[in-house]
C-alpha cells in the first residue's frame, strides 16, 4: 500500500468512526462491550486466584533438632494412610473400581475417617479423569482425607519396562505430565509418588526385567545392577524436574522396593523432594531409619507396611498377630517422627492395605476370584510365627486388608479386623 492510499484509508477510517458515533447509543454500545470484556478478564484472573487460594500449602520444615516435619497450611501433618484398591469381590486386577457406587467410597470414607486416616495412596488415576477427580473431591470435601497419587512409570503397564529405551521413556514420561497437569489444582492432592517398587527391575528379585544392548557388555553382574539404577533414577529425577516445572504447590516422592538401591539413587534426587519406600521387615524395621538417614538426607514415609491377617502354619484366619504387627510398626514409626527419640526422619507411612483382595492368588483363573483363597505365594522369614509352613511360604497375598469383604447383593460389605480397631486407638492418641 502506498503512501496516499495509506492516506485515504486513514481519513476514510476516522471519518466512518465518526459518523458511528454520531448514531443513537454508539457510545454507550461502545462502552458496554468494553466493560464486558474488562469484567471476563478480571473475572477469570479472580476464579484463577480463588482455585489456587482453595489448594493448601504443603511444605516440608527442617527443624531445630534437625528432624524432618511435614506441613499443611504450616501445621504439622503426619501420614495415616492406607493403600486403597477396593476391586470387589469376583473382580481381578483389570476391574476399573472407580466406576463402583459413590456408596461405596463413602462407607470407606466414613470408616477410615472414623478410624484416623488422613490420606490414600492410589497406585494410578482412573481411566476416566472426570470420575477420578469426582472420588478424591468426595474423599476430600466430605471426610477430609487427602489422596497421594502414584503412576507406575510404565511398570505395571502391558510389555515389560524399557528405561534404556528413550521412545518408551518419552511416552511414560508424556502420561505422567499428563497427570500431574489434569489433577495439580484438586485440593485433594497430598503429593505425588513416582513409580512403585520399579528397582525390582534390577534388583534380586528379577521382576520384569529390561536391559539394551551396552548394559549386555558389562561383564560383572554388579556392575550391570548399577548400571540400569543409574539409568532409571536419572529418568526419574529429571521427570521430577519437568513435573516441577509445572506444579510448583506439591512434592514429589521416589517410589521405591524396600531401601535397595537408594546410594545410586541420592546421586539423581536434586528433584526429589522425599523417599517413599515399601518395607516388609516383619514386626519390626530394625535399623531401616538410621540406615536410610545416614544415606539419604531427605525425609521418607512408607508407602507400604503391614502384615497378612492369615497364618500359614496353623491355616486359619489370624487376625491378632496382624495387629499386634501393625501396630508395633506404627509405634516405631512414631517413634521416628518429627520431635521423637529417633532419628526424625520419617513423615508417616501408608498401611498395605485397606481391604482384602481376593483375586491375587490365582489372578489368571476366574473360577477363584469368587473364593478367599489361603494359598500363600512367597516366602518372608522377617513374619516368623508362620515362617514353618510348608516349603515355608507364609505370605498369603488375599488376606492383608485391614478390613474384610463379605459378599453382598449390592456391594459387598466392610468388616473392619483387629488392626482396624487397633490403629484406631492409635491414632487416637494423636
Amino acid at each position: 500500500m502506498n503512501n496516499r492510499a495509506c492516506l485515504f484509508f486513514f481519513k476514510r477510517t476516522r471519518r466512518e468512526k465518526k459518523e458511528n458515533n454520531k448514531k443513537p447509543g454508539a457510545k454507550l454500545k461502545t462502552y458496554y462491550y468494553f466493560s464486558l470484556l474488562v469484567f471476563l478478564f478480571f473475572y477469570s484472573l479472580g476464579c484463577k486466584f480463588s482455585k489456587l487460594s482453595q489448594r493448601p500449602p504443603i511444605s516440608i520444615v527442617k527443624q531445630k533438632n534437625s528432624h524432618f516435619q511435614l506441613l499443611i497450611n504450616k501445621k504439622p501433618f503426619v501420614i495415616k494412610a492406607v493403600s486403597y484398591n477396593p476391586i470387589p469381590i469376583g473382580k481381578d486386577f483389570s476391574f476399573d473400581f472407580w466406576q463402583q457406587d459413590l456408596k461405596v467410597f463413602r462407607t470407606d470414607a466414613q470408616l477410615m475417617k472414623d478410624m484416623g486416616v488422613n490420606a490414600i495412596r492410589i497406585y494410578q488415576p482412573g481411566r476416566d479423569i472426570k470420575r477420578t477427580k469426582e472420588i478424591i473431591r468426595l474423599f476430600y470435601n466430605e471426610f477430609g482425607i487427602y489422596t497421594i497419587m502414584g503412576n507406575w512409570l510404565g511398570f505395571w503397564q502391558g510389555a515389560y519396562p524399557d528405561y534404556a529405551n528413550y521412545e518408551f521413556r518419552e511416552r511414560v514420561q508424556l502420561e505422567c505430565l499428563s497427570m500431574v497437569k489434569e489433577f495439580k489444582d484438586e485440593p485433594g492432592i497430598l503429593l505425588w509418588v513416582l513409580g512403585n517398587e520399579n528397582n525390582f527391575s534390577f534388583g534380586r528379585q528379577n521382576l520384569r526385567v529390561w536391559t539394551s544392548v551396552d548394559i549386555e557388555k558389562i561383564i560383572d553382574p554388579r556392575e550391570k545392577q548399577l548400571k540400569k539404577a543409574a539409568i532409571y533414577y536419572k529418568f526419574v529425577n529429571d521427570l521430577a524436574g519437568k513435573i516441577k516445572l509445572i506444579d510448583k504447590t506439591h512434592l514429589i516422592a521416589l517410589g521405591n522396593g524396600g531401601f535397595d538401591f537408594i546410594d545410586v539413587a541420592v546421586d539423581y534426587s536434586s528433584n526429589i523432594d522425599l523417599l517413599a519406600c515399601s518395607s516388609y521387615s516383619g514386626k519390626s524395621f530394625g535399623s531401616i531409619f538410621r540406615q536410610v538417614k545416614a544415606i539419604w538426607k531427605k525425609p521418607f514415609f512408607f508407602s507400604e507396611f503391614g502384615c497378612d491377617s492369615f497364618n500359614a502354619l496353623t491355616e486359619k484366619p489370624d487376625e491378632q498377630i496382624q495387629a499386634q504387627f501393625i501396630s508395633s510398626q506404627w509405634k516405631e514409626i512414631k517413634k521416628n517422627l518429627a520431635f521423637g527419640n529417633g532419628e526424625g526422619n520419617c513423615l508417616g507411612g501408608v498401611i498395605f492395605e485397606w481391604t482384602d483382595e481376593w483375586w491375587k492368588a490365582n489372578e489368571y483363573d476366574a473360577t477363584s476370584l469368587a473364593i478367599h483363597d489361603v494359598l500363600a505365594t512367597w516366602s518372608n522369614g522377617a513374619y516368623y510365627f508362620d515362617i514353618a509352613a510348608k516349603n515355608n511360604l507364609n505370605m498369603n497375598e488375599e488376606w492383608w486388608g485391614i478390613v474384610g469383604l463379605s459378599p453382598k447383593e449390592n456391594f459387598d460389605a466392610r468388616i473392619p479386623k483387629q488392626a482396624y480397631y487397633a490403629l484406631k486407638e492409635l491414632w487416637k492418641e494423636e
